[in-house]
């Protein structure tokens, strides 16, 4: 089998064993008493400094000379350590505690909430919880339908979903829709929905090679495996979209299988707010006290950095170490290969098509229409798709557009399209009403 750990990742210690409710106190136990490198202690000695400098006047540079002082420094260094002694002498051994006295919660999975805690974290921290090979760091597995561990042989039709940051695997349907995956279900195509479920705060590039690598097993292990097909939402879009870049060039198999993919609210060329997150810290960092946000919105996985470009290559960012500010778009083309279909939706926020550039720059609310729809003014970043093969949903946002009745609707008719429908080279437009604006003349 290939190994699931990316080059960039060396330290890492893979297993494919999901984490149980006692992975998760461990994990917890031990993030109260890890440092998390110089970050932390960056943020509190950045927090002293601009104290130093709003209330009481000073410059950077006298500032720095005091902290600097070596009963200063001491006094900071007992209160960093006395913070982590909290941690290392009440909350962790009471953590474990509750292991030891309940043992069989090593044999019991996660709930849907502690799903939703760990999926939240390794979004935020996965990278740290990775380095310092922290039990809550999720490992690459594969879910079916009913949310069990993918055991057995498949066969036929397989979907593969793949979900977005600091979200799970069980998040593809809610109360009132059963989501895309009952949809493709109800069409009776001796198809196998899988949900994958991993840790977002890793890069993009890496988690690509995971996936790519984890489907070549699947394939080698379940050989009546006829087709894959591929569903994404937001940066599990772009996750897809890496897999297919390094199974290209490692020349895998699964690749010839792949017939379809589909991304939900991807930010192809980045997430406007994020990218509008990091200008901020920059500028907000001339005013007073404000300066201490900026240093603690710093503390983002390196999922989270991928997002300001749409990062799905290595290459787009081994060489770059700026986490603050301003950013030149420093990314290489990672074109589609062009034997698979594939299809990307947008939603937007607003109930109707208006032609302005504002409701267009909002789009989902996290995602702007253009980036969900993979257009860039530079031809060379353009996902040049036939325009039948994009839609955009008016009134729906990014938190809803991957399991939304409507959206799921469009998949089936691109997967499954009727013999006599015909083909119309213009993207599909559709409001809350369910009307398809397509079939209208364009504005």
């Amino acid at each position: 089998m290939p190994s699931l750990t990316p080059l960039h990742e060396t330290y890492c210690k893979w297993d494919r064993t999901p984490p149980s409710q006692a992975d998760v106190l461990e994990g917890l136990a031990q993030l109260v008493t890890t440092r998390l490198g110089d970050v932390v202690q960056d943020l509190i000695q950045e927090i002293q400094r601009e104290i130093l400098i709003s209330l009481f006047g000073m410059s950077e540079q006298r500032s720095k000379k005091i902290q600097n002082i070596p009963y200063i420094d001491k006094l900071y260094q007992f209160a960093y350590d006395t913070l982590l002694n909290y941690g290392h002498y009440l909350l962790a051994p009471s953590l474990r505690q509750i292991i030891e006295k309940y043992p069989k919660l090593h044999e019991k999975p996660l709930t849907p909430a502690l799903h939703f805690l760990v999926g939240a974290l390794n979004g935020v921290l996965g990278d740290y919880l990775l380095k310092y090979q922290n039990p809550l760091a999720l490992p690459m597995v594969i879910y079916d339908h009913y949310a069990e561990l993918q055991k057995g042989d498949l066969s036929g039709r397989v979907v593969i979903f793949t979900h977005g940051l600091c979200m799970n695997h069980l998040e593809w349907s809610n109360r009132r829709y059963g989501g895309i995956g009952e949809k493709l279900l109800a069409q009776r195509d001796h198809n196998t929905m899988l949900y994958l479920n991993y840790n977002t705060g890793r890069r993009i590039s890496a988690n690509g090679r995971s996936l790519a690598n984890t489907l070549e097993d699947l394939i080698q292990r379940n050989p009546l495996i006829t087709s894959i097909d591929l569903i994404g939402h937001s940066m599990g879009g772009l996750v897809l979209r890496s897999a297919l870049f390094y199974g290209k060039q490692n020349m895998h198999q699964w690749m010839h299988l792949t017939e379809n993919l589909v991304c939900l609210g991807s930010p192809h060329h980045g997430a406007v707010l994020e990218r509008f997150g990091f200008i901020l810290q920059d500028r907000l960092g001339h005013f007073p006290f404000v300066k201490i946000v900026r240093h603690i919105v710093n503390i983002r996985s390196n999922g989270i950095l991928d997002l300001r470009y749409g990062s799905v290559r290595d290459d787009d960012w081994e060489h770059n170490t700026a986490r603050i500010g301003g950013m030149d778009d420093n990314r290489k083309p990672a074109p589609l290969p062009s034997h698979i279909n594939t299809f990307l939706v947008a939603g937007s926020v607003v109930y109707e098509n208006r032609k302005n550039r504002h409701f267009d720059l909002l789009g989902d609310y996290l995602v702007s229409v253009k980036s969900a729809l993979g257009e860039h003014p530079n031809p060379r970043f353009q996902l040049k798709l036939p325009e039948s093969n994009k839609a955009i949903f008016y009134g729906i946002h990014h938190f809803e557009i991957h399991y939304h009745s409507n959206v799921a609707e469009q998949i089936v008719r691109w997967f499954y399209p009727p013999p006599d429908a015909p083909i119309k080279e213009q993207v599909h437009e559709y409001r809350m009403q369910l009307t398809d604006l397509s079939n209208s003349a364009p504005t």
